[in-house]
Formats: structure tokens, sequence, C-alpha cells
């Protein structure tokens, strides 16, 4: 932990605003991005950022700086996206909708998928099919470098049940990304064919 972050902390847990507003300003974006990622949506993202450090505000003196501050802040916002995935109905994925992939191979590897920094939106779309756990896992795994125990504290699991969700996850969304290539393929010939 950097020295003055380790000092704002300190300080917001003795009731310094104006140290927690430094944390604010310092884990603003990491926390913004991890609510967009598991929400989908930039208004929710924003407002789920809010009530994470109003969460970790009201908790800050709970806070045990033996932990690393990050991973207590990520999971804090984590939880909170879980629990909006929870009471809302997230809208069914349509397949037909989405435009063709722009890809040169058909790797449906987990990592592959990650890296496409100009396929965000079908990244977040596949996402949207796996339950709140097994996305807040992956998300933590393959966006924030989190450990298996570190994933496993934030979403109270144990390491085993941390592997096998990864598992599970990258097996179902290796199989949507085949399916995609595979209907986007169909959609071409079809539509060469109408060409001709």
């Amino acid at each position: 932990m950097l020295q003055p972050e380790a000092e704002w902390i300190a300080k917001a847990q003795k009731g310094d605003d104006e140290a927690f507003s430094r944390l604010v300003e310092v884990f603003q974006r990491p926390v913004h991005n991890l609510c967009y990622r598991m929400l989908g949506n930039a208004n929710d993202a924003e407002d789920a950022a809010q009530e994470t450090f109003i969460r970790a505000y009201k908790a800050i003196k709970r806070y045990d700086p033996s932990r690393k501050f990050s991973t207590w802040l990520l999971t804090i916002a984590s939880n909170y996206c879980i629990d909006q995935h929870r009471r809302r109905k997230l809208p069914t994925f349509s397949y037909d909708s989405m435009p063709v992939p722009d890809i040169s191979d058909n790797n449906p590897g987990i990592d592959r998928l990650m890296v496409l920094g100009e396929n965000k939106e079908k990244v977040m779309e596949l996402l949207d099919i796996l339950n709140p756990k097994d996305r807040s896992a992956v998300i933590l795994r393959y966006w924030y470098d989190y450990s298996y125990d570190e994933i496993a504290n934030s979403l109270s699991l144990s390491n085993s049940a941390v592997k096998s969700r990864l598992h599970r996850a990258r097996k179902e969304l290796a199989s949507e990304w085949l399916e995609m290539q595979e209907e986007s393929t169909t959609f071409e010939r079809t539509q060469n064919e109408q060409t001709i």
C-alpha cells in the first residue's frame, strides 16, 4: 500500500472526511469500471459506484488494514452489483440482433474474448448470459487479475467453488461464442446466396 493511501485510510477511520475524499478520487475509476462491467449500463454503474463509496464510508472503521484496501472496496462494489442483479430481471439475449464479430480466428478462449477491445459490447452481452456470481468471478479474474483466494474472499466462496465457477463460465462463454460464430457464418452465406 502506498504511504499516502495508508495515511488517508487511517485518517478516514478517525472521521476525517477530506482523507476519505482523497480515497474516493484514487479509487473512483476502478470502482466505476467494475460496476459498469457487471451492470452493463453507465447510469447504473454511476449509481452503484456512488452507493459503494457510501457503504465504504459507513464501514471504514471496520476496515482491516492488513487487507488490501482496493480488494475490500471492490468487494463492496461487486456485492452491491450482485444484489442489483438479483433485484431486477435482465433482458433476454438475442443473438439475431448482434452485429457480426470482426475476429480473424474462431478461438473461443476466454483470454481471447477478454482482450477484444473493439468488441466490448459483444463481450458485455456474452457476460450477461452468466449468473451474477459467475459474472463477478470472471470480471474479477480477467479484468482485475484477482487471485483465486481474493475472488473467494470477495464472493464468500471456497477456492474450489471459484475454480468450478470459472471453469463453468469459460465453457458457457465458449459455447455461446461458437454459436455466435456459426450464426454469423450462416447469415453471411444466406446474404451471399441472395445477392447471386
